[in-house]
Order: structure tokens, then C-alpha cells, then sequence
């Protein structure tokens, strides 16, 4: 006989229902695109209630510097319009590059949604736009459809340097990372040193980041861009797929490319990576000094978050949690994702105090560093107008030191410098990755540096230390044949411990970087290995640099 359910039952029952009702309908928006809609839906309208109430606006269009562009075009022939947006949205158009994981992973992913912590700790959202043409890109920036947009400190001047685009006074406010392994120059069989590129084919993608990857390695080895057979690309990937045809000796590549090329020619390598050459390519994100001014707590938000969320990375469960960020942004699964990832470097608040110069103690590479020597080499080599304004003129620091004040801590310093075991014999006969003769003059006898001493070593190879920061340097000091032989050698040995020690001391470098080393006469230059005339005898009394593994 069925038994009838008591009134406890009922009620036990229906709690269950109204439970299951509620976790359920909690999953389906937290976890399904659907619930996020709504989600989305219901705080835009929640907005729109309260801004009916106040009498404010938020659907007006921003501002947008746009008439001297609209009237032309665009910079470059291509007309666009300043798309209408609700106000509180900053619009950042990005590239595809692993750089960008901590904006994205602050924002709980690309598009503008009210999960982003920019929008729940500032007020406001975050669209980033992914757009791979930089022309298109700049276009689209002038025109105000984006607030800010990419690109890295070297090629800045490529963008300053053009009256157009100076006129809206575009100003760099963050770093968000230096390469570490996602760029590199292969070779072909044969080519095992950068010395050995002298002469050679090269693809290389102009103008572009790559030239000066390509140039700084070149002058590390006392050689110049006219040294070598430039074969322009118009990209980073064409100059990839070029080297594997027989028309170039190398290439300047973006990884995963430099694996994916060098693996299909015989006998080819990657020489050099931007794990070596640790600080060459920073990249950086640029905004119009009136958009900067308009929403300026905008860009300081935008700034603050992007740095917690630097620091909230470094825990591996947050990583992760970019990682899965970044497979979706790139379209790669998660594995690729955070390969890609492992070729940057995020760079913190302390970070980017070093690279804007705000931390005066600092004493490596920054970003005016960067940006003044391509400054230059772009308009001697006829790639940009002419020199644009100075470093100060292009950077807007506010947002850097408005959250100086709060980004405090160990979680916020900046990058150590490498930390070098001591010297061991293999240092001293370890094959160079290049090698940089510079005459150094000392009196007869003497191995203290003079004052031109030193300026030659600040002109000629200090750079070079900054920008390989994480190889050894060997420095070998040599001798002609004028005198006792082991007095030159103890001579050469002391001269190069005095250039080691000024470059440790003034530029604040690890003393087990460096790799000590006197041959007195015994390394004669080639062709002067008798000593037999002046000339001879003045270029065997040289100071080489060479760069080693770390």
C-alpha cells in the first residue's frame, strides 16, 4: 500500500528542488557564455538606471583628435571614422604577442565585460582589439577608434619622427614586457659566430624591431648594418619562410619560427636569441597626450591593474589562469600558450621605474636608451623622416608614479640583475659568440685607465654589456712584442682586470660576469704577428671583448 508523504517530507523535498534550482542557475552564469550575457546585460542596464538618475551620460562618444586625419584619409590613404562607445570603455588595439597576458588576464580576457577587475576595482572596462597591421593600427589611432595601441621603445621613433603623428603628441605610459627567447636570428652551415656574418645575406623585416636586434648584435662584433647584405621582407614571418630558400645566409625571425625554419635546412642554427640579448626589445603601449588628459584616471587604473596583475602572476595556480587567457586570445592550445609566454618577460612597476627613468640608482638599459640610438640609426639608414623629438617629449609618466604610492613591496621590484657563477678555466678558452676588438691607450708600463680610456669603453662596448645582459664577457687585454714577454703578459692580464673593473663599477655589473685574461704578444691581430711596423704594433695593442654563455 503506497504510504503518503508527511508534511516534513514535502518540505524537505521542495528545499531540494529550490536548492538544485539555485546552484544550477548560479553554474549556468558563472560558467556558461549565456550567463554572461545576462550578467553583462544586467549591469549595463543597472548603469544606464543610475545614470538616468544622476543626469550624467554614459553613452556619450569620447573625444577624438581626428580632423587632421579624417581630412587626409588617414596617415596612410585609408579613411576610417572614430566608432561611437560607451564612455567608460578604454580600447587598446594589441598584436599577436604573448606580452599582453597580464592586461588580458586583468580583464578576464579580451572583450569589455563587467567580470574585468578594471572594472571592478576602477570603474570602467577594457577592449583590447587584436590587429596585427601596425598601418592599419596607426590609421585607426588617429582616427580615435583606439585609445592607445603597441609597439616597442626602438621603433617608437619610426611613429615620432612623422609630423602627422607628432601633431597629436603621442606619449608612451607602460612597458609591458622585454623579450626573452620570442625573437632570434638564425644562420646557415658555417655561420657560427656573429663575427661570421660579415658579408652575409640577411632577411630582415624593415623597418621593424628586427633591425635593431640585428644592428646591436652586429656592433658587438665591431661591425655595422653596411657590413652585411640586407634583404628587406615585410615581415618577421616572411623573412622566417625566406631563409629556407637558397637566396639568404640568415634571418632575423620571431619564435617559434627561428625552430620551425632552421629545422627544415640542413645544417642551419639558431645563433642568437633575445634570451642572450635580454634587453633589446621592450615593448610598450602609446596614447594620444589629449586621450591621456581626458581620461586620465582611466589610463591610471589601467596602469595599476596591469601591474597587480603582474605580481599575481608569479603564482604558478594565476599563471595558469593567464595561460588559459592567452590559448584563447592566440588560438593555440594551452601548452603553446604558455611556451609563448615563457619568451617574454613581464615587467613590474619597479620595472618600468627603471625604464622611464624615474629610478635614478639604475644604471642598465632604459628605454630612452633604446629609443635614442634607433632615433638616430633610423634616419641615418633614410627608414623614418628624420630624428624625432627626445625620449621626455614622447612619455607621459603620471600613471607610473601615481601608483608609485601604492605598488609597494618585493611582489613590485624590479628584475635583478643576473647573478654570474665564478670564473673557471672553460670561461677563459670557451668559443665567443663575438668578439669586439677596441684600442685602449695606456701609458707605457701602465694599465690605470685614463679619461679617454674610459669614454672609449662607454662609446664602444658599455652599450653592448647592457643589451647582452645575460652572457659573460671576456676581456683579453694584448700587448705587441716591445719588451719582456712575462712582463706583457702580467701587463695585459692587469690592463683588462682595470677595464673590468671600471665597467662593474660604473655601470654596477656582477664582478663574476666578467672573464679576465692576459696574452701579452701571443695573440698577434693576423698579418702583424711580427711586430714590424708601427701600424702593426698599434692594433696588437688592443683590449678584446668578447661575449660568452652565462
Amino acid at each position: 500500500m503506497a504510504r503518503r508523504l508527511t508534511m516534513f517530507s514535502k518540505l524537505l523535498i521542495t528545499l531540494i528542488i529550490l536548492a538544485l534550482l539555485f546552484f544550477g542557475g548560479k553554474f549556468l552564469l558563472d560558467n556558461t557564455a549565456f550567463g554572461e550575457e545576462l550578467k553583462n546585460k544586467a549591469e549595463e542596464e543597472r548603469v544606464e538606471r543610475e545614470d538616468t538618475n544622476t543626469g550624467s551620460k554614459s553613452n556619450t562618444t569620447t573625444k577624438a583628435d581626428t580632423k587632421k586625419a579624417d581630412k587626409k584619409g588617414g596617415l596612410f590613404g585609408n579613411s576610417s571614422k572614430a566608432a561611437d562607445r560607451v564612455d567608460k570603455t578604454l580600447r587598446v588595439q594589441i598584436v599577436t604577442w604573448p606580452g599582453y597576458a597580464p592586461g588580458i588576464y586583468y580583464n578576464e580576457g579580451t572583450e569589455a565585460n563587467t567580470r574585468s577587475r578594471f572594472f571592478k576595482e576602477y570603474g570602467f572596462k577594457v577592449e583590447f582589439v587584436r590587429e596585427d597591421d601596425l598601418i592599419n593600427a596607426m590609421n585607426a589611432w588617429l582616427a580615435g577608434e583606439y585609445d592607445a595601441i603597441v609597439q616597442t621603445a626602438d621603433a617608437f621613433p619610426l611613429y615620432t619622427s612623422v609630423p602627422d603623428i607628432m601633431d597629436v603628441k603621442p606619449k608612451a605610459f607602460i612597458q609591458t614586457d622585454w623579450s626573452r627567447g620570442g625573437d632570434a636570428i638564425i644562420a646557415k652551415r658555417g655561420i657560427n659566430t656573429i663575427n661570421d656574418l660579415k658579408g652575409k645575406r640577411i632577411a630582415l623585416a624593415v623597418p621593424a624591431p628586427a633591425q635593431t636586434m640585428l644592428i646591436t648584435a652586429l656592433e658587438s662584433a665591431g661591425m655595422d648594418i653596411d657590413d652585411v647584405k640586407v634583404v628587406k621582407t615585410t615581415d618577421n614571418i616572411a623573412a622566417a619562410e625566406l631563409f629556407q630558400s637558397p637566396d639568404v645566409d640568415a634571418a632575423v625571425v620571431w619564435s617559434p619560427f627561428d625552430i620551425e625554419a632552421t629545422s627544415k635546412v640542413p645544417g642551419s642554427k639558431i645563433l642568437l636569441t633575445t634570451v642572450e640579448q635580454s634587453h633589446i626589445i621592450g615593448d610598450i603601449i602609446f596614447a594620444k597626450e589629449s586621450v591621456m588628459q581626458e581620461k586620465k584616471e582611466m589610463f591610471d587604473g589601467f596602469y595599476e591593474g596591469w601591474m597587480r596583475a603582474v605580481a599575481e602572476m608569479k603564482n604558478p595556480t594565476n599563471r595558469k589562469k593567464a595561460a588559459k587567457y592567452m590559448s584563447e586570445y592566440l588560438q593555440v592550445p594551452i601548452g603553446d600558450a604558455e611556451a609563448a609566454m615563457s619568451t617574454v618577460y613581464y615587467t613590474g612597476h619597479g620595472d618600468n621605474m627603471n625604464f622611464f627613468g624615474l629610478d635614478r640608482g639604475y644604471k642598465g638599459m632604459k628605454g630612452g636608451d633604446l629609443y635614442a640610438k634607433m632615433n638616430r640609426k633610423f634616419a641615418q639608414m633614410g627608414d623614418s623622416e628624420g630624428e624625432g623629438p627626445g625620449w621626455r617629449s614622447v612619455i607621459n609618466t603620471t600613471p607610473i608614479l601615481a601608483a608609485d604610492r601604492t605598488l609597494n613591496g618585493a611582489t613590485y621590484a624590479a628584475e635583478g640583475a643576473k647573478v654570474f657563477k665564478p670564473t673557471t678555466q672553460k670561461d677563459k678558452v670557451a668559443p665567443a659568440l663575438a668578439s669586439k676588438p677596441v684600442t685602449i691607450s695606456f701609458f707605457t708600463g701602465q694599465y690605470q685607465l685614463t679619461e679617454n680610456a674610459k669614454t672609449i669603453i662607454d662609446l664602444q662596448f658599455a652599450e653592448t654589456a647592457k643589451s647582452f645582459g645575460n652572457m659573460k664577457i671576456r676581456i683579453e687585454g694584448n700587448t705587441d712584442n716591445v719588451g719582456n714577454k712575462a712582463m706583457n703578459q702580467k701587463l695585459s692580464e692587469s690592463r683588462a682586470r682595470s677595464v673590468a673593473n671600471y665597467l662593474r663599477e660604473t655601470y654596477g655589473m656582477n664582478a663574476n660576469r666578467f672573464v679576465v685574461v692576459g696574452n701579452g704578444p701571443n695573440k698577434p691581430v693576423p698579418g702583424c704577428e711580427s711586430n714590424a711596423s708601427e701600424s702593426c704594433k698599434a692594433k696588437n695593442r688592443r683590449t678584446d671583448f668578447q661575449l660568452i654563455p652565462g
